[in-house]
């Protein structure tokens, strides 16, 4: 028997509307927390291994004949400029007709890209793709929990996967599912029957963690209401940060039985619809959390963390706002350590002076309409890093960051004892590593404050 000769590729980024950083090529061309741009051959080496989904379907596809396309992936931040987004789809359109025959598609993408011109950009690639592949090869997909999507996207796709956890813990596991939905097709006479729907109320991203409820009940009742002849069923949470018609939650179920995927579906929905009230957005103002850490710092065994989700670069923040760091030196906060603060010209000031050295600079605030006024201080360079270190915890196993230039620097101040880690590429903090790759040992801190919403609690929890 022949092998199933299937193509390969993604393109994922997560566009939050609000944001004032434009997204370009070189976003996705160069590595941050994840690989950069990769073609062909080296895809198959460079990203196999690592909690990403197209390792994990690379994985669970070892008796079939890949064909690597294109894969990227860009720190969520502002639109897509249609320069980016026309160059790539270009790519992968490209060399999806360059592949020849081929029997399927896997891509790896997130579902929520939004482009200067496409509010659905997943959907325009979609649409791209099958502009040349026609409208019945099969085309499997994964998606991130925290996707938007359209009902063109829905009926473009053969079918749909989606991650489970939040933090994301199950990224390769999810790519695996899109595996063995792509079998399930390859082996059937006819197409999946498909059902989608969507919610009416936006979720917010801090209220949306599996390790909490309602969501982690949710995400339990999947499995449960996959009855049978449903091949499949998942959801998206949504991305709220995107201006755009179909933000929001949805559901996805495929199967052999059209009765009982439209079933399924419903059920699913009803669920969501019934915790609406249940959903909790426990944000409180940057000062307050500071008292209210500093207070329980006072008897913890362990380090207090408080987490900056308004300027998470993991959700297009800039990672340049001050309003904490503020709070922590007004409070006199004491072995107070924040990571990562996004300012170029701060880490290449300290790496010129060197360690060691006292520098007097002005951090953060590069977009004085989302931040509190820049911090005016001295500080001492403790110590200097190229960026380029292995992270260690759950969520980028396998990976390594290349963040540029790196410092930390002790703020001189009369009461307060505060650390700021500054770096030259964006970043969310959800690796210890991020801090000990720094010098600072995360667990001799009373305070730790981490730009992230959830994924924190990955590795810190």
């Amino acid at each position: 028997m022949t092998k199933p000769r299937i193509a390969i590729g993604g393109m994922q980024h997560e566009t939050n509307t609000f944001a004032p950083l434009l997204t370009d090529y070189e976003h996705f061309a160069n590595a941050s927390a994840w690989p950069g741009l990769t073609q062909k051959e080296p895809l198959l080496t460079e990203l196999s291994g690592r909690n990403i989904p197209i390792a994990g379907f690379i994985e669970a596809a070892q008796d079939w004949s890949l064909v690597p396309l294109v894969w990227c992936f860009a720190e969520p931040a502002g639109y897509v400029t249609d320069d980016a987004f026309d160059r790539i789809s270009g790519m992968l359109v490209q060399s999806i007709i360059d592949a020849g025959p081929i029997d399927g598609i896997y891509l790896d993408l997130h579902g929520a890209m939004v482009t200067q011109t496409f509010e659905d950009g997943e959907a325009e690639l979609l649409k791209r793709i099958r502009e040349v592949v026609g409208p019945s090869l099969p085309i499997t997909v994964s998606l991130d929990l925290h996707g938007n999507l359209s009902k063109e996207f829905f009926e473009l796709a053969s079918a749909v996967t989606i991650y489970r956890t939040y933090p994301h813990l199950d990224m390769a596991q999810t790519g695996s599912r899109a595996q063995q939905l792509m079998h399930d097709l390859l082996q059937n006479t006819q197409s999946f029957y498909k059902a989608w729907r969507q919610l009416d109320y936006l979720i917010p991203i801090t209220s949306q963690s599996t390790f909490r409820e309602p969501a982690k009940t949710l995400y339990q009742q999947l499995d449960q209401i996959k009855t049978e002849g449903v091949s499949s069923i998942d959801m998206v949470l949504g991305f709220p940060p995107a201006d755009i018609a179909h933000t929001g939650a949805s559901v996805f179920a495929y199967g052999t039985h059209k009765a009982s995927v439209e079933t399924a579906a419903n059920n699913m929905l009803a669920k969501l619809e019934q915790s609406e009230g249940d959903f909790f957005n426990p944000l409180i103002p940057a000062e307050q959390a500071v008292i209210n850490a500093m207070q329980l710092a006072t008897t913890a065994q362990k380090p207090v963390i408080i987490a900056d989700p308004q300027d998470n670069p993991g959700a297009g923040g800039m990672g340049d706002s001050t309003g904490l760091l503020h709070a922590l030196l007004k409070q006199g906060a004491q072995q107070a350590a924040l990571s990562m603060l996004w300012d170029e010209k701060a880490a290449k000031q300290a790496h010129e002076a060197g360690v060691g050295q006292t520098i007097t600079v002005s951090l953060g605030c590069h977009y004085p309409q989302y931040s509190d006024p820049p911090v005016q201080i001295k500080a001492l360079v403790e110590s200097l890093s190229d960026g380029e270190f292995a992270f260690t915890g759950p969520m980028y196993a396998g990976s390594s960051a290349k963040f540029g230039l790196c410092a930390c620097l002790l703020i001189e101040h009369p009461t307060a004892e505060v650390r700021v880690i500054v770096g030259t590429v964006r970043s969310q903090n959800a690796d210890q590593a991020m801090f000990r790759a720094l010098g600072v040992e995360p667990l001799t801190q009373k305070i730790l404050v981490v730009k992230s919403a959830v994924h924190f609690l990955n590795d810190y929890a």
